[in-house]
């Protein structure tokens, strides 16, 4: 199997891992809190780190890692935002609200600039819609406003409008970074190929250059004095480059009838 074969197999094996790791995480997403996550995704990026090392060798490696891992993580986090929509949708019920407060989403209160509000609503009877609160921009609904909701009976997801409760945007996000983890995966692929394509081009000219040179350290000059060389037999050494190589060696090169044939005159 070629190196190039081989490079692309590595590609399509580490881009599995990644949607398998996509996968696994989102799954433990679910059950499981940072403690365990945070430890779990720190490894899954030296992971990476080392399998895209095989795709493209050196310090671009760690830092595609990250990429690759940030794409992940955004992937989930769409992933997860659109699990808690299908489920509201799934198990959710349609209820005419009240707003009754409005004030700074906790999570942003040391953030000045922030303009997310949470919401308290109740329902025509009075009774608080069960959840935590509305979120949403500041300014989206108004104290006294009465608004449709879609509200978890269970009261674990917080109640969303019929129109931020739909899954098609938070799907569409899944794939987008999902195919930006992959595409990453593949432009190492790519460019460790072009690397490993580059030296390998680098060698084979040196090879040919060192052949060259013992070629006319040692051949027999004819009668006249001149040594003269196949070009086919050094087909990436251009001929301004063997004359070079020539010059360095005591012969002065001179043109011939036929250009597959380099002459050299030793002196």
């Amino acid at each position: 199997m070629s190196r190039g074969h081989h490079r692309i197999l590595s590609a399509i094996g580490i881009g599995c891992y990644v949607l398998a790791a996509i996968a696994g995480l989102f799954w433990l997403t679910d059950d499981f809190g940072p403690g365990l996550l945070v430890p779990l995704w720190i490894a899954h990026a030296l992971l990476l780190a080392l399998l895209l090392a095989k795709l493209w060798a050196g310090e671009a490696a760690a830092g595609l890692a990250l990429l690759v891992v940030g794409a992940s993580l955004a992937a989930v986090s769409f992933a997860d935002l659109a699990r808690d929509d299908l489920t509201l949708e799934r198990r959710g019920e349609k209820i005419t609200a009240t707003v009754v407060r409005e004030w700074l989403a906790p999570s942003d209160e040391q953030d000045q600039r922030s303009d997310t509000y949470d919401y308290a609503l109740v329902r025509r009877d009075g009774t608080a819609v069960p959840g935590p609160a509305l979120k949403a921009r500041r300014g989206s609904f108004g104290v006294g406003q009465t608004i449709t909701v879609i509200a978890d009976p269970k009261g674990v997801l917080r109640p969303e409008t019929p129109s931020d409760a739909d899954a098609t945007g938070d799907a569409v996000g899944v794939g987008v970074f999902a195919l930006i983890a992959l595409a990453l995966v593949a432009f190492a692929a790519g460019q460790g190929t072009g690397r490993s394509r580059r030296r390998e081009e680098r060698d084979t000219l040196a090879e040919q250059e060192h052949t060259l040179r013992e070629a006319l350290r040692t051949a027999a000059a004819d009668p006249h004095g001149y040594v003269e060389v196949h070009a086919e037999h050094y087909p990436d050494v251009s001929p301004h480059r063997a004359a070079r190589i020539a010059w360095e060696l005591g012969l002065n090169p001179e043109s011939a009838d036929d250009p597959d044939s380099w002459r050299f005159l030793r002196t």
